[in-house]
């Protein structure tokens, strides 16, 4: 199957079922599709805007965005980083993917190398392809974690960025202030021996998603070379919206031939702008994100429903998904049954590059939630796991 269609066929698949059997007889955790709404402060500013427009108001702007709206997010992520960034710093982009694709367009020669982690965001691999770029992967550990000795010895000549994801998506885990220090430091030691620049992009839609009072680490703190990609997709449940930004470090070489770079890759690209009415719309809401709690109490029903029914798992610190390993080795034909015979709708952890695992999310009603529990209890209870 072609990288990144597995999500894409389970939303076909699905729609499919609950046309047969009823959309009320269908669990489908499959999609990270928030179900939550917008905060009211987000349908509040498109009202005011909508009720007081002014001249121009859906048209072009200078391609990087709106310099207001670039200055709201270069605030918002000085906040939030402790790194003083400004306008000058900030590009607003079709959301995250659309941010990702134009940093790897501008930094990337034919053949370059971009390291990713496993288990990894479907659409990684066509990304760097998208741009003639080379992905060597790298495996974590039990907790999902980058094996750093691996890493380290991943990186060569061609190594161009390595393309991280955290809080995670499959795994809801959160990369911590120790990791980031140790990443930085191997990435300096391998830029002054290969004599080139070695960034981390940075994909982090989930940021704000982050749970037990855990707080995000941003990677401008520990590697110059950091570029952000990011959007509100999820932090103000609107990823039909398309809205996002790329946050260049300060300290970054050659820092304005590189914000010119992704002007210019947003062009060819076809972006051209971000949608102009959202830029409008973010700039005054730059901290104001959804009620995280709701979701951790989604983390918490599903984490501990597992558990008892004896699915080995992680517990997510962030996002909105859980990746148990399946009770049997090939976890396509577990997602099948549990698809088949009980209606629940799961991803297949080959589909992340990591077999005998499966994704499930959990942004979602309580209904759906609830009543996925009956068919995942009862494929535990059939292969013994408890």
């Amino acid at each position: 199957m072609v990288l990144g269609s597995w999500i894409r066929r389970m939303f076909d698949e699905g729609t499919a079922m609950k046309k047969k059997y009823g959309a009320e007889n269908v669990f489908d955790l499959s999609i990270g599709n928030p179900i939550m709404e917008p905060p009211p402060e987000f349908k509040r500013e498109i009202k005011r805007l909508a009720d007081n427009p002014y001249k121009g108001m859906h048209g072009y702007m200078a391609h990087a965005g709106y310099p207001e709206t670039r200055a709201a997010v270069a605030a918002a992520v000085t906040r939030e980083s402790g790194v003083k960034l400004t306008e000058k710093d900030i590009l607003m982009t079709v959301g995250a993917a659309g941010a990702i694709n134009v940093a790897l367009k501008t930094i990337l020669d034919p053949g370059d190398e971009v390291i990713v982690f496993l288990p990894w965001f479907v659409d990684y691999f066509n990304y760097v392809e998208n741009h003639d770029g080379v992905v060597k992967l790298v495996h974590t550990d039990e907790h999902f974690l980058p094996k750093l000795d691996e890493l380290e010895k991943a990186i060569g000549p061609r190594t161009k960025a390595v393309l991280i994801n955290s809080p995670n998506n499959p795994t809801g885990v959160l990369y911590d202030e120790n990791l980031l220090t140790r990443m930085g430091e191997i990435l300096r030691k391998k830029e002054k021996e290969h004599g080139n620049s070695i960034f981390i992009v940075s994909d982090e839609p989930y940021k704000k998603i982050i749970y037990d009072g855990l707080t995000y680490p941003s990677p401008l703190r520990f590697h110059r070379h950091s570029i952000i990609a990011t959007s509100h997709s999820k932090d103000l449940s609107v990823p039909g919206e398309r809205i996002g930004y790329i946050a260049l470090h300060p300290d970054s070489r050659h820092h304005d031939e590189m914000i010119e770079g992704f002007v210019f890759c947003t062009r060819v690209l076809g972006f051209i702008n971000a949608p102009a009415f959202m830029q409008n719309v973010v700039r005054a809401i730059q901290d104001v994100t959804i009620p995280v709690s709701e979701y951790q109490r989604h983390r918490d029903f599903i984490y501990n429903n597992l558990v008892e029914m004896g699915y080995k798992v992680n517990k997510p610190q962030g996002a909105f998904y859980i990746f148990p390993r399946t009770p049997i080795e090939d976890d396509v034909a577990f997602i099948h049954e549990l698809q088949q015979e009980y209606r629940v709708l799961a991803v297949p952890g080959v589909a992340f590059g990591t077999p005998g695992y499966f994704r499930l999310v959990y942004c979602v009603d309580d209904r759906t939630l609830e009543k996925s529990m009956p068919g995942l209890a009862a494929l535990a209870k059939k292969y013994g796991l408890k």
